[in-house]
């Protein structure tokens, strides 16, 4: 099992940046790819950026130019620094981490983005 615990969210004004970060404890050399997702009450949850264990990254039209994803495998911790935020950004962010066998999701993060 891993375990993931997101923290860094917050209410911010439109333009503004928050860092979240996300620290896996467990069975984490079994994770390959971690990355962070959004949901809004009402929809379903959005994969908005990914990064492999070496690296490389993939993101979200929505979120491409803005947000920045980012991990530190020495430390099992993986990161989202959003920048220029929008109203529209406002969600519940989750962090997940990928095995061979399944997905482990944290608890979630509240952003608030204020017109």
């Amino acid at each position: 099992q891993v375990q993931l615990v997101e923290s860094g969210g917050g209410l911010v004004q439109a333009g503004g940046s928050l860092r979240l970060s996300c620290v896996a404890s467990g069975k984490t050399f079994s994770v390959n790819d971690m990355g962070w997702s959004r949901q809004v009450p009402g929809s379903e949850r959005e994969l908005i950026a990914d990064i492999t264990r070496s690296g490389r990254t993939t993101y979200a039209d929505s979120v491409k130019g803005r947000f920045t994803i980012s991990r530190d495998n020495a430390k099992n911790t993986v990161f989202l620094q959003m920048n220029s935020l929008k109203p529209e950004d406002t969600a519940v962010y989750y962090c997940n981490a990928d095995d061979p066998y399944k997905t482990f999701w944290g608890q979630g993060t509240q952003v608030t983005v204020s017109s």
